[in-house]
């Protein structure tokens, strides 16, 4: 694959990763008309579009798929062998069958919410899809897979806020506005932090101050004064004693 054509997907890929939340592995959803093609031009899907988008993929089908190439007849049987391959996923009309175009179009919905990328080569359900934001579509040009730019739906969707993309209610803005101008006061009321300021040394890794001759004597002076100081205390029963002998000497 040329770098040019590398950098085309790579970009568009992006623009649907960061605008809508894409994520691998990639939710591709393929139908009959796509695998006929692949068979046409001896392309293996599950080897070349995984290197063509340069991420993982789950290649996904529907019942409805499956069952409307069945009614095609015998003509596209090995279109229907690549596509029964891929893992069946689960589209609501297990009970009441309807074509892949309907199909795919419901399982897309209004916003894409499941992420697919939609893998056909119908023109009728590409020009819908591309009405629809955020819908990549994957086809077949002859030999080489392409991966159709991001339609304007989709950019303008891309480009409108938050509130504009889900119709948020004018009383819902109402109280928005009103919670932001709480948080503002809020911020202003608070008092400032005041800063620490540069903490002290750890006594523990400081070295100890050599003390001088003059301050050791002065110690020393301190300690004798202090043992001056001190009273002897004398026990009751010596003083008892010492009594007693100065009364007899008397």
């Amino acid at each position: 694959m040329k770098v040019k054509r590398y950098k085309k997907v790579s970009r568009y890929l992006s623009f649907y990763i960061n605008s809508f939340n894409f994520r691998q592995p990639y939710q591709l959803l393929i139908d009959g008309t796509f695998c006929l093609a692949a068979l046409n031009n001896q392309i293996n899907i599950a080897d070349n579009i995984p290197k063509y988008l340069n991420g993982e993929l789950k290649l996904l089908t529907t019942q409805c798929a499956i069952i409307e190439m069945e009614k095609l007849g015998a003509k596209l049987h090995g279109a229907l062998l690549i596509l029964k391959q891929y893992s069946l996923h689960k589209c609501g009309h297990e009970r009441h069958p309807i074509s892949g175009a309907k199909c795919f179009l419901s399982m897309v919905g209004k916003n894409n919410e499941k992420h697919y990328i939609i893998a056909t080569q119908d023109r009728e359900l590409q020009s819908k899809l591309r009405s629809l934001p955020g819908v990549p579509l994957l086809y077949l040009h002859s030999k080489a897979p392409v991966l159709d730019p991001p339609s304007e739906t989709s950019t303008k969707f891309a480009n409108l806020s938050l509130t504009e993309r889900y119709g948020v209610q004018k009383t819902e803005q109402g109280t928005l506005t009103e919670i932001k101008a709480y948080k503002e006061e809020v911020d202003v009321n608070k008092k400032p932090k005041k800063r620490k300021g540069p903490k002290g040394p750890n006594p523990l890794s400081c070295k100890k101050k050599k003390k001088k001759i003059g301050d050791i004597n002065k110690e020393c002076v301190k300690k004798d004064k202090n043992k001056l100081k001190k009273k002897i205390r004398i026990s009751k029963h010596v003083r008892d004693e010492l009594l007693k002998s100065s009364i007899n000497n008397t």
